[in-house]
């Protein structure tokens, strides 16, 4: 059992109690004695369940329980309470308390409460899963084109979802590379675990190797404060690499050990971790170029591209303006409400003179936005300033 408990408690021999009834149970405990720490605790890492007295010095327990579902709404908390009234129950359970306890504490009732908690935890995060797969299934539909290329992608995405190799994604950005990615994965028989998607682009350099690797912090009240990364969070899942171009040159050589190995070192611990990972990596640019003048790896490129999709621009692939134009106009209809049921046919002439430096995403937006400020069932090029002519 590796769920972790915060205890917020500010009478020491109530709280040290607790700290040895749960620990003996199998729980990874942690007690602070106001709300200060556990803040600082909750943001630096995270727990399965909060348990808090409702009378704390400083911040109340009521107040805590509002700013953790807040910042955590699916957060399981438990309110310890002296002073039952009805008053208190509702203010309680209307603020997101999963249950309240009444003092003095009976230690059975309150470990059947808690157990209970982290199995409506767990199904949760099971229909969460659910709700990924349920809607990752509709993603292969959602690759629309009649482009010969976009077709032999899609066949070969029905092909390739059950082999769990590696793939490599090249294409310009705004051409679909985390679809296809999530096409994959959600065609995959590991449809039922984490996708985990890592934006390379929006991580600071420094913050990378956290990020992918965790961390671990100062210990607190003997707590190891352990931050999970990436390959940790993903295992038995995918892990997209969206911008693998940018990855550091040392941390190109330990991520490639740790998928070579199917194994790292997690910060704080004294254990390797086995990874099993279906890795998926994308790139805006040709990865064998940056080999060839040293800024990527050899080794890791080589263990990138399993398999290897190519996504041709929009300006490549015209014939699919039309498709995609008329399938964002439907999305954006529905979204906003309104009866809008086509576009001028002097606007789609007008798409396949333009150069869609932006690709899908740019045409997308441009659709958007129309949908939004046009109080007509048409669209046309009054709606559209990209094409409005003086």
């Amino acid at each position: 059992m590796n769920e972790k408990i915060l205890i917020i408690e500010d009478e020491d021999t109530l709280r040290d109690s607790l700290t040895r009834v749960f620990t003996r149970e199998g729980f990874q405990v942690v007690g602070t004695n106001s709300a200060e720490p556990a803040m600082a605790l909750l943001q630096d890492g995270s727990f399965d369940l909060v348990l808090t007295d409702i009378i704390l010095p400083g911040i109340s327990g009521i107040e805590l329980l509002k700013w953790i579902k807040d910042a955590a709404p699916r957060q399981m908390v438990i309110i310890m309470t002296a002073h039952a009234s009805l008053e208190t129950a509702v203010e309680t359970l209307r603020s997101g308390a999963y249950d309240y306890v009444v003092k003095p504490i009976i230690h059975e009732e309150l470990k059947q409460i808690v157990k209970s908690a982290l199995k409506v935890k767990a199904l949760q995060t099971q229909n969460v899963l659910l709700q990924k797969q349920i809607a990752g299934s509709c993603d292969l539909s959602r690759i629309i084109g009649q482009n010969s290329d976009i077709l032999q992608i899609i066949s070969r995405v029905k092909k390739i979802a059950e082999t769990r190799s590696a793939v490599l994604i090249v294409g310009e950005v705004g051409t679909g590379k985390r679809l296809l990615a999530r096409s994959l994965h959600f065609s995959s028989s590991r449809a039922d675990k984490a996708f985990m998607a890592i934006n390379l682009r929006a991580i600071p350099t420094h913050l990378m190797e956290t990020k992918l690797f965790g961390k671990a912090s100062e210990p607190i009240s003997g707590w190891d404060r352990i931050t999970r990364g990436m390959l940790e969070e993903a295992n038995g899942g995918t892990i997209y690499f969206s911008g693998i171009e940018l990855l550091p040159h040392d941390l190109q050589e330990k991520l490639f050990n740790a998928l070579e190995d199917q194994e790292f070192l997690p910060p704080g611990r004294t254990q390797k971790m086995k990874i099993d990972l279906t890795v998926i990596s994308s790139s805006n640019l040709e990865l064998s170029n940056l080999v060839s003048t040293g800024q990527f790896r050899e080794d890791l490129h080589r263990r990138l591209q399993g398999v290897t999709f190519r996504i041709p621009p929009l300006r490549e692939r015209k014939e699919d303006l039309e498709p995609l134009t008329r399938f964002f106009l439907q999305h954006y209809a529905w979204e906003f409400g309104k009866n809008i049921n086509d576009i001028a046919a002097e606007s789609l002439a007008d798409f396949n003179t333009y150069n869609w430096p932006g690709n899908v995403r740019e045409l997308r937006s441009i659709i958007e936005r129309a949908a939004l400020i046009t109080p007509e069932n048409i669209i046309d090029n009054r709606h559209l300033p990209l094409l409005a002519k003086p």
